[in-house]
C-alpha cells in the first residue's frame, strides 16, 4: 500500500467550485464512486471467526480494538432515514500474537427489541420517525400522535468507559453497559436516575486517574441548560454505575428555547472548554415531532448571523470564566486537544464554516451514485484542523483592539473588544495539501500521555468522499503530513495504540478499520506503524461490515 508524505505547498487535485457564489456549492468535485454498500445492512457474528494476516501484526499488540456504529438498516419493510438511525452494531477484533479473531454482536437495546418484535420501526430516532401501529384503529392512531416521544437508547456512536467499566453511548440519556469480551449488553444505564440532565454526549474526556467529565443538556421551564458534569474514577460497591456523579455547573443557553447542538467539548488540565456553535436545535419543533410528523433532525438549523462562543469552566471550582470569548460562526463535531501554556488556552478542534452537513447524511444520499452523489458532497463544506488561543488573564489593565497573544510562530488573535469580550481567529494547522484531500475529520492523537499536553502529532482521515478515504498523520511542526491512501478502500477512524516502553509521541502503531463497498466479504483491519505511516499488516475479515463511528483499544497485556 502507497504511503504518501506531503510537504507544506500548492494544492492540485480538488478543483475550486466554479459556483463560489452559490453558498450552497463549496466543492467542484465529479466522478466520485458509488459507496451505497457502506449502509448496507448485514448479519452480526455473536462467535469469534478468524481472519487472513496479510504482511504482519506486531506481537506486542495485546488487546481488544471495540468499534461501534450503524449495523441494520431496514426492519421489515421500513427504512431509517438517516445513517445516525442504524442500529448499533458493536465489533470487537481480538489482537493476540500476532493473529487477530474477530466478532460483532446487535446492541440488545429497548429500541433493537422493540422493533425486531414487531418487523417494524417503532421507536423514533433521529431523522426517523416511527409510523403509528397498524393494529390500532384510526381514532387510537390519533391518539398516539399526542404522546410525548420515547427516547431512543439505539447507543451506536461510541464506546466509552467510566469507572473502569464499559459502556457503548449515543447522545441521549441512556447508555448500556457492555461486556469488552463477549459484547453483551449487561445493563441499561438512565443518566437521569442521577443527575439532572435530559443526555451526555457519547465523548467524555479522561483525567489520568480515571475522573472522567462529560456535557449534558437539560430543559425545564427556565429554559434550556448545558451541564458540566463530573463521574469519580471508582466504584465503592461492584455493582455501581454512575453512583457518585455531580453537576459541577450549570450555562444558560443563549436562546433558552434554541439552544446550540454540540457532539463533544475539550478538556485542558484546569479548564472544561464548551463551545457554543450556531447549530440551533428547536426545542418546541423536536418536542411536537410526533404531532408534526417531523424527525428531530428537522428541528436543527444553521443561523451564520450567529458568533460562536467558547465558554470556560474552571474544573476545581465549577466557576465559569466572565469573560465571553468569541468567534466567527463555525460548525465543530471533534475536538483534537487542549492544553495551557504561557497564560493561554490553546484549543485545536476540526471545524467548517458551514453546520448544515448533517442533513446530508441521509442514508438515500449514501446509496446515490453519479451526478446526484457529486452532488451531495459539492453541497458539503470541508472540514480542517485549526488552532484557536484564549488568554486567560483578562483583567481592567488589559489593552482593548490589539492582539493579545504573543506566542512564537502563532498566528491565531485574540483581540478585547469589550469589558468582558475577546474576539479570537484561528490558525490553520495545516499547509495547503490537505484541500488536495478534502479536509480532515475524526481527529485523534496518542491520549493517555498526550490530552491536555502540548503535542506534535494528530491523525484523521482525509474525506475526498462522504466518508474517509485516506489516513492522515498531521506534524503540527512544520504543518507537514503523511498519507496513507488506496483507490475503493474507505479507512475509518483511526485509533493511535502506543508502543511498550515508547519514548516519542508517535512510538506505536494506527488501527483503522477499512471499508472495501466495492469488494464482498473483504473488510479488514489495518495496521500503520505510526511513526512512518507505512503497512505493517492487515487482517481480512470474511464478511462484510458497515462504516461506523468510533473505537477504542484496550489492552489484555
Amino acid at each position: 500500500m502507497d504511503t504518501v508524505t506531503a510537504q507544506k505547498g500548492r494544492s492540485r487535485g480538488h478543483k475550486k467550485s466554479k459556483s463560489r457564489k452559490n453558498p450552497k456549492h463549496f466543492t467542484d468535485v465529479h466522478g466520485l464512486p458509488c459507496i451505497e454498500k457502506i449502509v448496507t445492512s448485514v448479519e452480526d457474528t455473536p462467535e469469534p471467526i478468524s481472519t487472513h494476516i496479510v504482511g504482519t501484526i506486531p506481537n506486542w499488540i495485546n488487546g481488544n480494538f471495540l468499534r461501534n456504529g450503524p449495523g441494520k438498516f431496514e426492519i421489515g419493510s421500513h427504512g431509517f432515514n438517516h445513517w445516525f438511525d442504524g442500529m448499533a452494531l458493536l465489533h470487537q477484533f481480538k489482537i493476540s500474537n500476532g493473529q487477530v479473531a474477530y466478532k460483532s454482536r446487535f446492541l440488545s437495546s429497548d429500541s433493537y427489541q422493540s422493533n425486531k418484535e414487531q418487523n417494524r420501526i417503532v421507536v423514533s430516532e433521529f431523522g426517523t420517525i416511527t409510523m403509528p401501529d397498524p393494529c390500532k384503529n384510526f381514532f387510537q392512531r390519533f391518539l398516539s400522535r399526542f404522546e410525548l416521544p420515547k427516547p431512543t437508547d439505539n447507543a451506536n456512536v461510541s464506546f466509552v468507559t467510566y469507572k473502569g467499566d464499559f459502556y457503548v453511548s449515543t447522545e441521549t440519556n441512556i447508555m448500556h453497559k457492555v461486556d469488552p469480551e463477549t459484547l453483551e449488553t449487561t445493563q441499561k444505564v438512565d443518566w437521569s436516575k442521577f443527575i439532572a440532565v435530559n443526555g451526555a454526549t457519547a465523548h467524555p474526556h479522561t483525567e489520568p486517574d480515571g475522573t472522567a467529565y462529560n456535557m449534558g443538556n437539560s430543559y425545564g421551564t427556565k429554559g434550556a441548560y448545558y451541564n458540566i458534569i463530573r463521574v469519580p474514577p471508582t466504584k465503592e460497591a461492584e455493582e455501581e454505575t454512575l453512583e457518585g456523579t455531580t453537576v459541577l455547573c450549570s450555562i444558560p443557553a443563549e436562546d433558552k428555547t434554541k439552544p446550540s447542538y454540540y457532539h463533544s467539548f475539550a478538556m485542558s488540565e484546569n479548564y472544561v472548554v464548551f463551545i457554543e456553535q450556531p447549530i440551533k436545535m428547536d426545542l418546541l419543533k423536536i418536542a411536537t415531532g410526533k404531532l408534526t410528523r417531523k424527525s428531530i433532525s428537522e428541528g436543527f438549523t444553521w443561523n451564520p448571523r450567529l458568533n460562536t462562543v467558547l465558554h470556560l469552566i474552571h474544573k476545581q471550582t465549577g466557576k465559569v470564566s466572565s469573560v465571553r470569548y468569541l468567534a466567527k460562526p463555525m460548525s465543530t463535531f471533534h475536538q483534537i486537544n487542549a492544553y495551557e501554556e504561557d497564560a493561554f488556552l490553546i484549543i485545536d478542534l476540526c471545524a467548517s464554516d458551514d453546520g448544515q452537513a448533517i442533513a446530508n447524511y441521509n442514508i438515500q444520499n449514501l446509496r446515490k451514485s453519479g451526478e446526484a452523489l457529486d452532488e451531495v458532497y459539492n453541497t458539503l463544506c470541508r472540514v480542517f484542523p485549526r488552532r484557536f488561543v484564549l488568554p486567560l488573564n483578562i483583567d481592567p489593565s488589559t489593552p482593548y483592539n490589539q492582539n493579545l497573544i504573543d506566542l512564537p510562530d502563532c498566528t491565531a488573535t485574540a483581540v478585547r473588544t469589550g469589558k468582558s469580550k475577546v474576539f479570537c481567529t484561528h490558525e490553520d494547522l495545516h499547509g495547503e495539501d490537505l484541500h488536495k484531500y478534502g479536509g480532515l475529520e475524526f481527529p485523534q492523537i496518542n491520549y493517555g500521555k498526550y490530552n491536555t499536553h502540548p503535542y506534535r502529532y494528530f491523525y484523521g482521515c482525509g474525506f475526498r468522499h462522504l466518508v474517509g478515504d485516506t489516513l492522515l498523520k498531521m506534524d503540527i511542526q512544520g504543518k507537514q503530513m503523511k498519507v496513507w491512501e488506496h483507490p475503493g478502500l474507505y479507512p475509518s477512524e483511526p485509533v493511535f495504540v502506543p508502543s511498550p516502553d515508547a519514548t516519542e509521541e508517535d512510538d506505536g502503531v494506527i488501527l483503522s478499520v477499512v471499508i472495501t463497498p466495492n469488494k464482498d466479504k473483504s473488510t479488514f483491519l489495518l495496521v500503520l506503524d505510526a511513526k512512518t505511516f507505512e503497512e505493517l499488516g492487515r487482517a481480512v475479515v470474511p464478511v462484510n461490515i458497515p462504516y461506523g463511528f468510533h473505537g477504542t483499544f484496550t489492552s489484555t497485556a
